[in-house]
């Protein structure tokens, strides 16, 4: 059972860069509109026409297919909507219940690592989850954040968190999501992330019953530490049912 070494990074911006905005909305986003909004955000950043941004959302129930996805991996074809991503990864599901977290951050004014900013995000979902008592672990042979169920057997563990990055001129999108309290039945109409051999978890599933309020509280708290100051401007007007 690999495991890569915890690391302790800061990915601050420059000084003089703005705080990131932050976005969050309580109300389901459309997989077509988030995307959309994602490709012209990060064009304006990239351009130096818009700050930097993290967009807190759920989705309705569905699968993402990042770069690597294996089409086998795609059990169940009719279940939900099946949307083709230009993220690193395989399939993906997203819901209700699940905070996704799209991180549209320019690089070039932190630091130009990919690698480095994998292990920042993972380092954020890991710190995340400790404050709520989960211990969350990354595995060198998988992507995500793991959690150890010896209550299932030895060696049993389940993701919580995944996360899938795209870079267009040094400028992040897509980025991570945590399960609250998905249904997370609804993971078995895929082979999440092409693994077979590892099941799935949620706060709910292990018992930390959490609202998402307060979970977004503490990942604002925990980004802050590794990516610097935030600051909140209300929802995108792009859930379901915003005027």
């Amino acid at each position: 059972m690999a495991q890569r070494q915890q690391l302790t990074l800061d990915f601050h911006a420059q000084t003089g860069t703005p705080p990131v905005e932050w976005v969050v909305d309580d109300e389901l986003v459309t997989y077509e509109a988030a995307a959309a909004e994602m490709e012209q955000r990060v064009a304006a950043i990239a351009a130096g026409e818009a700050r930097e941004r993290v967009w807190l959302l759920q989705h309705p129930p569905l699968y993402t297919a990042g770069t690597s996805a294996d089409p086998q991996d795609l059990l169940a074809k009719d279940r939900f909507p099946v949307y083709e991503t230009g993220r690193g990864g395989q399939y993906t599901y997203h819901g209700p219940g699940q905070r996704v977290a799209y991180v549209m951050l320019d690089l070039r004014r932190r630091q130009q690592d990919v690698r480095a900013f994998v292990s920042a995000l993972e380092q954020w979902l890991i710190n995340t989850l400790e404050a709520h008592n989960i211990r969350g672990e990354r595995r060198e042979d998988r992507v995500g954040v793991w959690v150890q169920r010896p209550e299932k057997g030895a060696g049993v563990e389940d993701k919580i968190a995944a996360l899938g990055i795209r870079l267009r001129k040094w400028v992040t999108f897509h980025g991570i999501s945590i399960n609250i309290a998905p249904e997370l039945e609804h993971f078995s109409g895929i082979v999440p992330c092409g693994v077979q051999q590892h099941g799935t978890t949620s706060f709910e599933d292990l018992g930390q019953l959490v609202t998402m309020p307060e979970v977004d509280m503490v990942m604002a708290d925990q980004f802050q530490q590794i990516f610097g100051p935030i600051e909140p401007i209300g929802p995108s007007g792009l859930a379901a049912g915003a005027e």
